[in-house]
């Protein structure tokens, strides 16, 4: 049985994409970049921690399979992470207003017998931002609890200059890739 080691709506919504039933197992894991850690060491590491600690909570499920991922903003070699508070988020989208940042969305599977991952890098161009639409934008909510302060799949959108690479990767779960794990794993034929 597959589980989504994450409890982000995105996530279940890409995934239930491919047409693939799973389970939601809760699971807590930091996401602190250690010194001299790259953006995608520290993205591969954080989703390969959140499936092995579904797995682990799932000890007693001897054909439990369990998909973690990480997704992360990263300008200049520094990570985005999700906002604190609107000065935050309206910080972090002053600094991308402009430019083109990294979207990069690992992907672990693992099982009682093998792990397998994938890695997505997108870039995102956004239009220069004045301080009118930054405000607008941070005043819907729209920013919280998303990796750079913005959602692609939301008003987000209209930020976006240019995107080459996985609009899916950059919502959270690279659907390519992961159905490539999953087929290599037999979940999915």
């Amino acid at each position: 049985m597959l589980h989504l080691a994450s409890q982000s709506p995105r996530r279940r919504e890409l995934l239930t994409q491919l047409g693939v039933a799973f389970r939601v197992v809760d699971v807590d894991v930091p996401e602190l970049r250690a010194a001299q850690e790259s953006p995608r060491e520290y993205v591969s590491r954080v989703a390969r921690d959140k499936a092995r600690a579904g797995l682990a909570a799932l000890a007693g499920a001897m054909d439990a399979v369990v998909l973690g991922a990480d997704t992360e903003v990263v300008l200049d070699d520094e990570v985005f992470g999700k906002p604190r508070d609107a000065a935050d988020a309206a910080a972090m989208l002053r600094r991308l207003s402009g430019r083109t940042h990294a979207v990069i969305s690992s992907v672990w599977l693992v099982d009682a017998h093998a792990e397998r991952n994938a890695c997505s890098v997108s870039r995102v161009r956004f239009a220069p931002l004045d301080e009118a639409a930054i405000a607008a934008y941070v005043a819907t909510g729209e920013s919280f609890g998303k990796a750079g302060a913005y959602a692609i799949q939301g008003r987000g959108a209209a930020l976006v200059e240019h995107l080459e690479g996985s609009y899916s990767g950059v919502m959270g779960l690279p659907l390519f890739e992961t159905a490539r794990l999953l087929r290599e794993a037999g979940v999915i034929g």
